[in-house]
């Protein structure tokens, strides 16, 4: 059964619509980019049978969560499943032929207005209703195919061809399966196409398959535990609970543990638009104003093919279009101090000055200020051996047991302490060190040395030219 979600899970509901249409449009949002070759990028649930050469996508995903039930409830607690994905849609031009009939073609040019042939997607939500938290369940979910024809005329109401829009049926079915673990409930949810013919090839994999799917939970007389901060006693329930294409966090207003949903990428406990956003941009990790500004460099007739390619993207173009100057300086957005979820917004200025200056706070002094590292003091100018244990970069693997002198000591806004060095013997060292080009590493991963220790000389100061040129390259000595 389709059923419209509630409206108290329409803030939810915009954060999985983000899901539901990530890779729907790619900059530069036109059918001709070559990003948009592939489109369907998360959350795909192919076809069963499809052969190798179709590329299909695996048919299935689950996920498994935890609840604790509230003990003197009413009713037995249970759990509200909705499944969420689009259905691909074929939409096929077709120009009027001198005969009378008609035939497909790329483009369709009506009274100067392109109409264009392209794959769209039409939004799908099943409500399977409530599930308890006793046994198991199994439910089949049947979406009908379709096809529906748009006449297209022009201003004189001259009948110049159509558009064939085509849906292929679509069947998934929906287990749920309820354990104990402990003093908790360990929901598992999982969700496989179970379309029944085989395709061979790469478009007709896409045409059956299940697309941007994830789930919306809701419970009643139980509350869900977050798997990514559980509380001590929930700690080893939670660490059991496996996921498989499908990430379950906390959705809703802060706080709140009644809903959660299921992904096909990984969040944060609840999850958020940022209100800067003015609307969708269909691009992972959207960075609206970045996005914003390429589009408005788009020529005008790159614009007309993006309108022409879908109404999705008529709107973003038409949207940045319209934007003020107020409305691009509002993308911004806020820097937050501390915890970013709970810390109250602060101002770019700290004194007057931007707080990423280093005038914005006086007793920060990366070329004075020192780390105690096994119980010696490293500062500028000290020497340390390089033994890099944080990172897989194939780059630190050369500088291990590599002699380094160091640059800077400087603290990130997380607290982190992060170290500048040069390498000693690196024949571009002194160069390095005058255009502030440095490698950058935790003090876990230094040894502190002495000048004996190193079996190196201590290094020799700039140029007296280029000091006279560059006075805040002085020497460290």
């Amino acid at each position: 059964m389709t059923r419209a979600a509630p409206a108290d899970l329409d803030p939810v509901r915009a954060v999985a619509d983000a899901v539901l249409y990530e890779g729907y449009l790619l900059y530069p949002y036109r059918a001709s980019a070559h990003k948009n070759r592939s489109r369907w990028q998360f959350g795909v649930l192919g076809p069963p049978a499809a052969t190798a050469a179709s590329f299909a996508e695996e048919p299935s995903m689950a996920m498994q969560c935890l609840l604790s039930v509230e003990p003197g409830a009413p009713a037995p607690a249970e759990v509200t499943v909705r499944l969420r994905f689009l259905q691909h849609q074929v939409r096929e031009v077709r120009r009027r032929t001198g005969d009378g009939g008609e035939r497909a073609v790329p483009e369709l040019v009506v009274d100067g207005v392109a109409v264009l042939s392209w794959d769209e997607a039409v939004e799908r939500e099943v409500d399977l209703g409530p599930v308890p938290l006793t046994g198991p369940t199994d439910q089949l979910c049947a979406v009908a195919g379709g096809e529906e024809t748009e006449p297209l005329t022009d201003a004189t109401g001259v009948p110049v061809g159509s558009i064939g829009r085509r849906r292929e049926p679509l069947v998934a079915r929906v287990r749920t399966h309820a354990e104990r673990d402990g003093g908790y409930v360990r929901l598992t949810v999982s969700v496989a196409n179970e379309h029944a013919g085989t395709v061979a090839d790469k478009d007709a994999a896409v045409r059956v398959s299940l697309i941007g799917t994830h789930l919306l939970l809701r419970a009643r007389g139980a509350r869900f535990v977050s798997l990514r901060e559980p509380p001590d006693g929930a700690a080893p329930a939670a660490a059991r609970c496996v996921q498989h294409r499908c990430w379950p966090v906390l959705a809703g207003a802060e706080g709140t543990t009644d809903t959660v949903l299921g992904a096909p990428i990984i969040l944060y406990d609840y999850p958020e638009i940022a209100e800067q956003s003015a609307g969708a941009l269909f691009d992972s990790t959207e960075i609206d104003e970045i996005l914003t500004l390429r589009v408005m460099t788009m020529t005008d007739r790159e614009k007309a093919e993006a309108r022409a390619t879908d109404p999705r993207a008529r709107e973003i173009i038409d949207r940045c279009d319209a934007m003020t100057p107020g409305d691009l300086q509002r993308l911004h957005g806020l820097l937050r101090t501390g915890d970013a979820r709970n810390a109250a917004p602060a101002s770019f200025d700290t004194g007057g000055a931007p707080w990423w200056d280093p005038a914005a706070d006086a007793a920060v002094s990366p070329g004075s200020d020192g780390v105690v590292i096994d119980g010696v003091r490293v500062a500028k100018g000290s020497l340390v051996r390089v033994c890099p244990a944080r990172r897989a970069d194939a780059q630190d693997l050369f500088f291990d047991g590599q002699v380094a002198r160091v640059t800077a000591v400087l603290s990130d806004v997380d607290g982190g302490v992060h170290v500048a060095l040069v390498l000693v013997d690196d024949p571009a060292a002194d160069l390095h060190d005058w255009y502030g080009r440095y490698f950058y590493f935790a003090p876990d991963e230094l040894e502190p040395l002495t000048a004996g220790d190193s079996g190196l000389p201590a290094p020799d100061p700039p140029p007296a030219e280029f000091r006279k040129e560059n006075p805040s390259c002085a020497s460290s000595d």
